[in-house]
């Protein structure tokens, strides 16, 4: 099967609302995929294993995510740099690209993986995890990272096929690994009682089916993004393109990370309900996040595309239908959230106090989402146009240093949940103010440079 005549998208000409929304609608619901089989993950663990095994997983997300993200932030380089070579009809640089991503994925997931084996039970302890579900968490994330490698070079090759107007292939095969996940679930917790560790089981052993789906993908597609292992190397120039763009991403995520492993601490300190709670109600959260991370992908692929083409005119209506996009999830998602909150949390959890403390979580998160989503479109449209500093440094502000000014003083005074949660809100609305700020002063940079190919549509 050959697949790529029927995946390439012009992003480079014509009008750009449905081409973002029709790039978008995999992506949405490749994330919402993904949401319900985390969310199986959890129902499934909360259900059967009880509260302490559902804290214990929730307690690793943020951690993991630390280690994880600086990594995973170069496949945003690699999508600017793959989508910039397709704009421009750079067919051997997009091959370059393509087989130095994969190489890049390999080599950093193990290097991941060699980090998280060896960092995380003292870094939980650091974090004040709890002793009562301490053990849990750390076999938990012990068998995550063994699965790290999979996920990374999963990512890597989903951002190759992304950068060419292929958001459908990634999505199919996350159904395909997604439903592994959810059966072999069932049977490693609920026939076999391996609570946390038959889910981190099924995890990555649905990572690693994915990763085989994608690169065997990649093998046998046509043209420039066609990946040959025994032509795997790591091109200079490429790395160099891929990492000045994805390191910052990267550390930016990282940083983003930081922040929230200082609140989870803070939760911690609240003990195993509110963990749970949290857990929970953030999963649940992740209906209307991951459909606003559809559009920062977007961003990124059509920015990235016409930065190559020259056709500097078409992303200011990349911005607008992005920004117009971002309204209409939080106004349409937020209100779903809020009124079928309650329920939505006991599917998770029949404990009453971990279903109240999760609506008060959700009330205040709902209140300004749409600020996340700004806060994470706005980095992908100047990440396109080449710029990748400024985004790392409003997130470093906007985010970690103002997170932690927020639990140094506002918690501290006044130590309540709700003043805890109300971090999130404050620290999005500073730091998508200044990415909206960072976005004109890059644009404003690509107008001045006078190469600009005039737009036909």
């Amino acid at each position: 099967m050959r697949l790529q005549r029927t995946r390439d998208m012009d992003m480079c000409s014509g009008p750009v609302f449905m081409k973002i929304l029709r790039f978008s609608l995999p992506i949405m619901a490749m994330n919402f995929l993904q949401l319900i089989f985390n969310a199986a993950d959890m129902i499934v663990v909360g259900r059967f294993s009880g509260s302490e095994a559902l804290a214990a997983v929730g307690a690793t997300g943020a951690l993991i995510n630390l280690i994880i993200n600086t990594f995973m932030g170069l496949s945003v380089g690699t999508s600017v740099v793959v989508a910039q070579d397709y704009g421009a009809r750079d067919w051997r640089g997009v091959n370059r690209s393509v087989h130095t991503s994969i190489l890049l994925s390999a080599v950093g997931g193990v290097a991941v993986m060699l980090i998280g084996l060896f960092f995380s039970s003292p870094m939980l302890r650091m974090m004040g995890t709890p002793d009562d579900i301490l053990d849990l968490a750390n076999i938990y994330m012990i068998i995550i990272f063994i699965g790290v490698p999979a996920s990374m070079i999963y990512n890597f090759g989903a951002a190759v096929l992304r950068a060419v107007g292929d958001s459908r292939h990634p999505m199919y095969y996350l159904i395909i690994t997604g439903a592994i996940n959810v059966v072999l679930n069932m049977i490693f917790v609920i026939v076999f009682h391996w609570n946390v560790v038959g889910v981190a089981l099924a995890t990555i052993i649905s990572q690693y089916i994915s990763v085989v789906l994608i690169i065997v993908c990649l093998m046998r597609s046509d043209g420039a993004i066609q990946l040959s292992l025994r032509h795997l190397c790591i091109d200079k120039e490429k790395t160099l393109r891929i990492v000045k763009i994805g390191l910052p991403a990267g550390l930016q995520s990282a940083l983003f990370s930081v922040s929230n492993v200082l609140i989870q601490s803070a939760i911690n300190s609240f003990g195993s309900t509110l963990i749970a709670a949290n857990s929970a109600s953030g999963n649940i959260e992740g209906l209307i996040g991951t459909t606003m991370n559809a559009f920062s992908n977007a961003a990124i692929t059509f920015v990235g595309q016409n930065m190559g083409a020259k056709k500097y005119t078409r992303i200011d209506r990349v911005a607008k239908c992005c920004t117009v996009l971002v309204f209409a999830t939080w106004i349409i998602l937020g209100a779903v959230i809020l009124i079928f909150g309650e329920p939505l949390l006991m599917i998770y959890t029949a404990d009453p106090a971990v279903v109240e403390l999760g609506m008060i979580r959700m009330r205040v998160m709902m209140v300004v989402y749409f600020s996340c989503g700004i806060m994470n479109v706005f980095p992908g449209l100047t990440r396109g146009m080449g710029f990748s500093m400024l985004p790392m440094f409003c997130t470093l502000i906007g985010c970690c240093v103002m997170r932690i000014v927020w639990l140094v003083t506002a918690f501290a005074w006044y130590p309540t949940v709700m003043v805890l949660f109300m971090c999130y809100p404050v620290t999005w609305s500073i730091a998508a103010v200044g990415q909206v700020i960072s976005y004109f002063y890059a644009r404003k940079k690509v107008f001045a440079r006078g190469d600009m190919v005039p737009d036909e549509a």
